[in-house]
């Protein structure tokens, strides 16, 4: 029986985990979980659960070896420190553990939104041919910058907004809007991630440098994730999922994302999961960014009959070897419900 550890994760990782364990092919996993909160609800559908200490970096990594050794570990799938996980690979292969993660270099490249957009520039201009659409954007530090910045993305016509240039999910994300919110967004919108250009520049002139920010012109249509399936260069699956609206989900057959996916994947070979989140301007397809793992919606994804967790895990384990042509069903639209869980 093949032992998986997944360490701190998000979570959905529940539902990656249902999805390993019941597999087509009845292979057999014992699941291991862990995380710094005893009560994190993905420990539920582990086989084995601990906690693991709140710590980071190196120490982190010695951790996981030791873990790996004692428990005897096949398998593992991090999250944490993933980055610096994918430089210490070879530390893990010596104790015959195999770990789902892509080559270091990309991981921390695409851990870093602007050096990715500043990539994909570079290749680019070396070889006289476009790759993706990209943004328009600006990286900067101080507010001087960003006021410059700021100018710089209005004179082209565009809504202004920003973000962290290393970071997940929408944490630190701003769009610039001047005026008051109106009652009607105060009271039916929740959480709003507008801002005023002055207020920002008040509270970043609160230090002389901050951490580098990416200003960035504001795309208004829908965004897609694609998620991917891949190894040695050879692009397995790639799903476009819809955010439609509310929870709404919808996986779409869409030529001009899997043709995206296509060309970023010969260029940069991202091996087993990957999530390369776009969003259209004016019926073109812009990156927002990639994402080397398992996506927080990839469970939607995998309603298109591939189970996608359980195939990056052969991919692991065997290469390209025992892969067969995947087909995924597309059209199909989605949403989910909260479900309750007794923590034991």
């Amino acid at each position: 029986m093949t032992k998986i550890w997944f360490n701190r994760w998000f979570t959905t990782v529940a539902h990656y985990i249902e999805l390993i364990r019941n597999n087509d092919d009845r292979m057999k996993f014992e699941i291991y979980g862990s995380h710094p909160n005893r009560d994190a609800l993905y420990l539920q559908y582990c086989d084995q659960a601990f906690v693991e200490p709140d710590i980071s970096g190196e120490a982190y990594i010695d951790y996981c070896l030791q873990v790996c050794i004692e428990k005897r570990i096949d398998v593992f799938v991090p999250r944490k420190e993933n980055v610096l996980i994918s430089q210490n690979l070879l530390r893990f292969h010596e104790i015959g553990v195999k770990v789902l993660v892509c080559d270091a270099e990309l991981m921390a490249l695409m851990d870093n939104k602007a050096a990715m957009y500043q990539s994909i520039t570079e290749r680019e201009e070396e070889k006289g041919i476009p790759l993706v659409p990209i943004p328009d954007y600006v990286v900067v530090n101080n507010v001087h910058d960003f006021r410059k910045a700021y100018d710089f993305l209005v004179k082209k016509g565009h809504t202004v907004c920003f973000k962290p240039v290393i970071g997940e999910g929408a944490n630190g994300f701003r769009v610039i809007k001047e005026g008051q919110e109106t009652i009607e967004e105060l009271l039916t919108e929740g959480i709003s991630r507008r801002i005023s250009f002055e207020h920002a520049c008040s509270i970043l002139s609160q230090e002389e440098t901050f951490p580098e920010l990416m200003v960035l012109e504001f795309l208004e249509g829908f965004e897609y994730s694609i998620d991917c399936l891949a190894y040695d260069g050879e692009l397995h699956l790639a799903i476009p999922r819809k955010k439609v609206e509310g929870r709404v989900r919808e996986l779409e057959d869409n030529k001009a994302l899997l043709d995206l996916a296509r060309a970023l994947h010969n260029e940069y070979n991202i091996d087993f999961i990957s999530n390369i989140q776009v969003k259209f301007s004016n019926g073109i397809p812009k990156l927002l960014e990639i994402n080397p793992r398992m996506a927080g919606g990839l469970n939607i994804s995998c309603l298109s009959g591939v189970n996608i967790p359980y195939e990056a895990i052969k991919l692991l384990l065997h290469g390209n070897h025992e892969t067969q042509p995947l087909s995924p069903a597309l059209g199909i639209r989605a949403s989910h419900i909260e479900k309750e869980v007794i923590l034991t």
